[in-house]
């Protein structure tokens, strides 16, 4: 498989993971023994939503940027044997034409 592609998709399968582990961690922990989450003030409880949501989001982006990558190294893989076959036709019908130009 292409390495590049195969090491972006590891990175990013890793990142939306954590992402998504860490920010559910910390919901978790904030609640009180009612299962309520505390906040110190409306606009903070608004604001933390907000941006928790945006963080899921992105960590979700990155789990498909994941699969992406991870299906891209594979059709990479899948059609080297074609582009060797290519190359190496190029490379004989360039050995049969150059002698004619000089």
């Amino acid at each position: 498989m292409d390495t590049t592609a195969l090491i972006i998709a590891i990175i990013a399968f890793v990142l939306g993971i954590g992402i998504i582990y860490w920010i559910n961690r910390r919901k978790f922990y904030r609640r009180n023994m009612a299962g309520i989450e505390g906040f110190s003030s409306y606009e903070k409880s608004v604001l933390v939503g907000i941006i928790e949501k945006f963080g899921k989001l992105f960590g979700y982006l990155l789990i498909i940027a994941g699969f992406v990558f991870l299906w891209l190294a594979y059709l990479i893989e899948q059609d080297k044997p074609r582009q060797e076959q290519i190359e190496k036709e190029l490379r004989e019908k360039a050995k049969t034409e150059l002698p004619e130009r000089i």
